[in-house]
């Protein structure tokens, strides 16, 4: 075999040596992103895990407000007061409800677009493992065109 031939064997090597480091380099940091992610995912599982247990002490708040309206109607009086009281607690806890719903409103999009990161991340994968399928090809390629040329 000529020299050049191996010159240009070791340059394809290496060359094929730098993709390949640089593919795996990119692989960690779609790794770490990913890591990120699932992080993020469970935490945000946490937070809705909270928000439900907000809503059920609120939902038991109301019952029991409840309760409180149907004792206090044995005096009138103290009745117009406790309404008063109600009616500034009902408006609360609507606008802690309209909170909510922006807060699930806010978590929808994020978990639309952990999706889209998600989707985003499979896809490099996926032209990831096309490169390196291509540079194998290619060199298995360049070793039977090697070895061709050997024989002749």
């Amino acid at each position: 075999m000529s020299e050049e031939k191996i010159d240009q064997l070791l340059e394809g090597m290496n060359e094929l040596r730098l993709v390949t480091r640089a593919i795996l380099d990119r692989q960690d940091e779609t790794d770490a992103k990913l890591e990120a992610l699932t992080m993020e995912v469970h935490q945000l599982k946490g937070e809705v895990a909270e928000l439900k247990h907000d809503v059920a002490v609120l939902k038991q708040d109301v019952a029991e407000l409840k309760h409180d309206v149907a004792v206090l109607k044995q005096d009138v009086a103290e009745l117009k007061h406790e309404v008063a009281v109600l009616k500034q607690d009902v408006a609360e806890l609507k606008q802690d409800v309209n909170v909510l719903k922006q807060d699930v409103a806010e978590l929808k999009q994020d978990v639309a677009l952990l999706k889209q990161d998600m989707a985003d991340v499979k896809d490099g994968q996926d032209r990831h493992e096309r490169v390196l399928e291509t540079l194998a090809l290619r060199a298995l390629e360049w070793n039977a065109f090697r070895l061709d040329q050997l024989r002749k």
